[in-house]
């Protein structure tokens, strides 16, 4: 099997969209990632998958804290600016953000934002899965979200019953 052809299955797994934020004693980062899901509810565990040489590693390894922020329709642009090579500051002015319970960047008006305590760190291949345990939720107004299906993106809305 080739890379590419692993690559072009992954993209017809579809992914909710986050941005994934820390801030502590290295300073704020974060990155936009779709390798995010549950683990189990007791105790409440997310798992994130991050490159070891990404921009953004040692600041997520020396902090220790994260927010998983799940984007709703209308952050698509703001995926684009923490997926690229925008400085951090350029990022975080992008948004409106406020600190969680861990000093972690929360987005205001995300679907959900999961602040985190990385509890455990486990390296495969090229990244690290960091296993996050939840420390508070902070749930949006309406049931909305942004995912990532063959190489685009695709607006999630409820609809009236």
């Amino acid at each position: 099997m080739q890379k590419a052809d692993y690559r072009n299955a992954m993209s017809r797994l579809g992914a909710a969209v986050n941005i994934i934020t820390t801030d502590g004693p290295a300073g704020r980062a974060g990155f936009t990632a779709s390798a995010v899901c549950s683990v189990t509810d007791e105790p409440p565990t997310l798992l994130i998958c991050l490159n070891r040489t990404a921009s953004v590693y040692p600041a997520f390894e020396a902090n220790g804290v994260l927010c998983v922020n799940v984007l709703a329709p209308d952050h698509q642009a703001l995926s684009g600016v923490f997926g690229g090579k925008t400085p951090m500051d350029e990022r975080f002015a992008a948004g409106r953000w406020h600190a969680g319970v861990t000093g972690s960047p929360m987005l205001d008006g995300a679907a959900v934002s999961f602040d985190c305590r990385v509890v455990r760190s486990t390296a495969v291949g090229t990244h690290d899965v960091l296993f996050c345990e939840v420390a508070a939720i902070t749930l949006g107004d309406t049931a909305h979200g942004l995912v990532y299906f063959d190489r685009r993106y695709h607006g999630l809305m409820t609809t009236a019953d």
